[in-house]
């Protein structure tokens, strides 16, 4: 199949970093170019990374007709603009997460969705990893799957990032949160009925710091994760269930390019002693992603999720901001 051609709004670290290194790489991605309010940074960055084209506007890019596949990675409360924007020029949009700051918002966004695909950037979806814990517990193998437990946590109080200001939709439950109800969601293969969250929030920035959570998935399955942006780097991720245990080690950031393992473990011995590893070959979750975003725009595949399960994981977040001001156990919002 022909590469599709990508645009890359904005330069931001993580388009920098991760996501434009590793499309470069895909069977199906060619990375044309990048968009900036400033073309002069654009035009560096294009020099950094081996681009062909400089875009000293975001408009500029959306009128390329080269230009097929957008990647959205500016701040979360732009998120929905710049996607509309780049949709109604007929440009197809992987867009970074959160996709929005409450649902409502994203519910623009069905304007173009049957014109063009639109996708919620959550990489990890695409890892073997995952894709294998899920098979694992859609074949029975752990037994009823009862509970999906998640810590994910960084220390990050620098006061000019984006992650500490709440205006742009910083903050731990949008930053890091969002992957921990997309693992709930991911491995039940269901929505969740209700919500209960108690949130900490910083002094001087007034994000939410350290939020933990449970949601509740009916029939005695429920999701329990803590996210924090101040305390010490740590993450996993384990799925219990009736007979056997599985735990993802590195579940959010995998090694780019490196081996990963998950860890099956039936009890037999305390304190996972054991436990069997099971091992993956080195892979780049985001090269896997953009190359199947560009199959699904030339109609190979279909596109793996849209924007209802966008609003969906969307829904969640609303559901547990709304339980940090009632105290109380607060419904998910359905169709």
């Amino acid at each position: 199949m022909k590469k599709v051609n990508w645009g890359i709004l904005s330069t931001a670290k993580i388009g920098r970093e991760k996501v434009v290194p590793a499309m470069k790489k895909g069977q199906h991605s060619y990375v044309l170019g990048i968009a900036s309010r400033s073309l002069e940074r654009a035009q560096q960055t294009c020099i950094d990374l081996d681009l062909d084209k400089a875009y000293g506007s975001y408009e500029e890019m959306f009128a390329d007709p080269d230009v097929e596949a957008v990647y959205n990675a500016l701040p979360n409360d732009q998120h929905v603009a710049m996607t509309l924007a780049a949709a109604r020029a007929g440009k197809h949009v992987l867009c970074e997460k959160p996709f929005a700051m409450n649902a409502q918002e994203l519910e623009q966004l069905r304007e173009v969705a049957g014109q063009v695909h639109v996708m919620e950037a959550f990489m990890v979806r695409f890892h073997p990893q995952w894709l294998r814990a899920r098979e694992l517990v859609r074949s029975g193998y752990l037994g009823d799957l009862r509970t999906v437990q998640v810590f994910f946590s960084y220390f990050n109080r620098q006061p000019d990032n984006i992650r500490n200001r709440p205006e742009v939709g910083g903050g731990a439950l949008y930053d890091i949160g969002c992957y921990a109800i997309v693992a709930g969601r991911f491995l039940f293969d269901c929505e969740p009925l209700r919500v209960v969250a108690l949130f900490d929030r910083d002094p001087d920035f007034a994000t939410d710091r350290t939020v933990t959570a449970m949601a509740d998935f009916g029939g005695g399955r429920r999701l329990d994760f803590t996210v924090s942006t101040q305390s010490v780097p740590y993450q996993r991720v384990q799925a219990i269930g009736t007979q056997r245990r599985l735990e993802l080690a590195i579940p959010f950031n995998a090694p780019l390019g490196g081996t990963t393992s998950i860890f099956l473990d039936d009890a037999q011995a305390p304190g996972g002693a054991s436990a069997v590893a099971e091992t993956f070959a080195a892979c780049d979750m985001y090269t896997l992603q953009g190359d199947a975003f560009s199959q699904a725009v030339r109609g190979e595949i279909p596109l793996p999720y849209g924007l209802d399960d966008a609003i969906c994981n969307m829904r969640v977040i609303d559901a547990l901001f709304k339980s940090e001001q009632s105290g109380q156990w607060e419904a998910v919002q359905t169709a």
